[in-house]
């Protein structure tokens, strides 16, 4: 069962969420996805939503949970703090159990203050900034994806070992995430030996990016590292190009959606990115991966990480016997899950053992895992 919660921003930061009943009644669970459904990082929303969508399906096809169907809500945050909290208080008020969200960390740090005085669990599929369990706003708060200084002690240690003689900028978008992975990537760059070049910051919401662009060539920069969105991504590495630049861009797991290469083009050939092990290669999504791409739905991204999270939940849920979120914590603390990603337990942070960290480039319109890159174990 789905419905779909609207999000409207007015001017005065108003907030009107429709079509969200979200009462538990006899035969249902209200459970919700909430990510980027409109904005610059939709295309994440929609990876989030059809995980959601095919697992709440998979799910209730085999029984449901304790019995009943889960119904699912999709809120928009679009990225924003201000909206994921407007969000995650009108889930509150529905009764709804559990949250698969957020995607952007800022919308995850914020939104957590509110799942934690609820007795709802939150599982995010995508926010990596480690403050979101470094500093846990309460125990039912979780992730399925790995954490900036993972994925950026391996990003800094391939851009010392791989181009330890060129040179190397760091920039970010001053958000939580960008901002984070591009710091963690500095210390491990700078705790392997290398310094970089420059580091510096650019604005979000640009289509101009000529004067960071300029200042790079003017540097002789060989190597960009990018900690942001694929947008920006996408056209600061077209304007490298414009400009004559061969420089190598690399850049997070914010990079891997199709709508980096569809911005990019031609010029977003050889760029770098660190992401986790596919999951579309993993054994246990195998059934999973070909009823998406029978429906015409690439699972690249988050989609199956979001799968994992519904699926991570309910099992935890059908172990403990209720929906409380004081029994599911205790069974997420205590229990390994077996899901489309892998098997995997939750530390005490709320963080999953998944495996570590790879590199990957995009070439021809598609990326692949390369070389022995994986540096950092997760956990």
């Amino acid at each position: 069962m789905k419905r779909i919660a609207g999000l409207v921003v007015a001017l005065a930061a108003a907030v009107s969420i429709t079509g969200c009943g979200g009462e538990e009644d006899a035969n249902t669970i209200p459970i919700a996805m909430v990510g980027p459904v409109t904005g610059e990082n939709a295309a994440f929303g929609a990876q989030m939503k059809n995980g959601g969508e095919l697992a709440v399906e998979d799910i209730n096809a085999a029984g449901g949970v304790l019995g009943k169907k889960l119904d699912l809500s999709i809120g928009d945050d679009a990225c924003y703090a201000e909206q994921a909290v407007a969000v995650a208080n009108q889930m509150t008020e529905s009764n709804v159990v559990l949250v698969a969200g957020h995607y952007c960390s800022s919308a995850s740090i914020a939104a957590s203050k509110v799942y934690a005085k609820s007795n709802m669990v939150q599982i995010s599929p995508g926010s990596t900034n480690p403050a979101l369990t470094d500093d846990r706003a309460g125990p039912n708060i979780y992730r399925v994806c790995g954490r900036d200084d993972q994925q950026g002690s391996v990003a800094g240690k391939y851009l010392a070992k791989n181009f330890a003689d060129k040179n190397i900028a760091i920039v970010n978008d001053q958000n939580a995430y960008g901002k984070g992975l591009a710091e963690e990537t500095k210390k491990a760059l700078n705790a392997a030996g290398k310094q970089e070049l420059m580091y510096g910051t650019y604005a979000t919401g640009q289509r101009d990016y000529s004067a960071l662009v300029s200042k790079l060539r003017q540097a002789h920069v060989d190597v960009l590292f990018l900690g942001g969105y694929h947008t920006e991504a996408a056209l600061i590495v077209r304007q490298m190009r414009d400009q004559g630049m061969s420089t190598v861009l690399m850049g997070g797991d914010t990079l891997v959606t199709q709508d980096y290469w569809s911005i990019a083009g031609p010029a977003g050939e050889g760029t770098l990115m660190t992401f986790l092990p596919d999951p579309r290669k993993n054994s246990a999504a195998t059934e999973v991966v070909k009823r998406f791409k029978d429906r015409g739905i690439e699972p690249e991204g988050f989609v199956l990480y979001t799968y994992a999270a519904l699926q991570a939940w309910s099992q935890a849920a059908q172990t403990a016997g209720t929906t409380d979120m004081g029994g599911v914590v205790k069974a997420l603390n205590k229990n390994e899950f077996d899901t489309v990603v892998g098997k995997f337990r939750f530390n005490e942070k709320g963080d999953p053992n998944l495996p570590p960290y790879a590199v990957y480039r995009w070439s021809n319109g598609t990326y692949e895992e390369i070389g022995d890159e994986a540096l950092a174990p997760a956990g």
